[in-house]
Formats: C-alpha cells, structure tokens, sequence
C-alpha cells in the first residue's frame, strides 16, 4: 500500500511540474475538416438529375477543395435525366474555387447512346461549361464502332456527344 501512495505522490509531483502549453504555442490542425466513405452526390436541375457523382472516400480540406483518393465515378444526365455518359478515373479532387474537377489514373468517359469512349491518364471537368478537357501534353485514345483516334489534348461536351482532339496522330479504321 505505501509503494502504490509513493509512486502516485511522485507520478503526481511529476507531472505538475510541467509546464502547460500556452494557446499560441499549439500547432493548428491542418487535416482534413471531413471524410466521408461510400459517397454519392446528386446534383438537379429543375428536380431533374444532371449529375450523379460516386466515391469510395470523399475527404473534404479547410479551404473547400474536395479529394478522391480511391477513385471518382461520375454519370452525366441530359435535360430528360436520361443518362448519356460516364466518366471514371483512379483518383480525383475538386478544387472549390474554380469549381473545377481533376480526375486522374486510367480515366475514361464513355457515351452511352454513340457507344463510344476515350481513355486518359488526365481530364478535367468544368461543370459550370459542362466542359470536358485535357491539356496538349496529355495523349487521348478514342474509340468509336468504326475507329480509332488518337492524340493529345481533347476538348468535349460533358455528354461526350461532340469531341476535338487538339493535336491527332492517327486514325484507325476498324469496319470489317
């Protein structure tokens, strides 16, 4: 019984001496403000759905921008809210200010009614232009029932209904 009151004396003389932390001493929390798993996001117009926005894990930073780590998958809907066309990659982040979307690693939009998709390492969506566009250093492969294209940098619809390929190297017709 005395070794017990001796030790929580000592523990107590211990840690009473310390000295406390003033509040300009601690180190702000810099981490994520949220994080949510199994998202999905819907966005409407006029109670139609527009956009359906799905992840594994939303991770949401102080300054509004939102992070994708594990993965983005986006369906595109027309005035209708028939859906025209999809776009998924790895991993994708919305920077808030300029309501802009980046998605990266193995992306790939496809269009549901043309039956025709395109493949990238890197898009960005605008959803203010209800624009979809890679830079002139990004190679684009696009493939259609008929052919396949080729190139870098894209500028497309969000439906994916009507493309430009900024910079084509090639073309492969693949009607039998």
């Amino acid at each position: 019984m005395r070794k017990i009151l001796l030790f929580l004396t000592v523990t107590i003389i211990f840690f009473s001496c310390q000295k406390v932390k003033t509040y300009e001493q601690l180190k702000p929390y810099d981490g994520p403000v949220m994080e949510v798993n199994d998202i999905e996001t819907i966005y409407s117009d006029s109670s139609v759905v527009r956009v359906k926005l799905k992840a594994p894990k939303e991770i949401e930073l102080k300054n509004g921008d939102r992070e994708f780590p594990n993965g983005v998958y986006i369906e595109f809907f027309d005035k209708n809210g028939v859906k025209t066309s999809t776009l998924r990659g790895n991993s994708g982040r919305l920077e808030k200010e300029k309501n802009l979307y980046n998605v990266k690693g193995d992306v790939e939009i496809k269009s549901i009614e043309q039956q025709k998709k395109m493949n990238s390492e890197e898009l960005f969506w605008d959803p203010g232009k209800d624009e979809v566009y890679c830079d002139t250093n990004t190679f684009v492969r696009i493939q259609t029932p008929t052919e396949i294209l080729m190139g870098k940098g894209l500028k497309t619809n969000q439906n994916f209904t009507s493309y430009k390929i900024l910079h084509p190297t090639g073309v492969i017709d693949v009607t039998e």
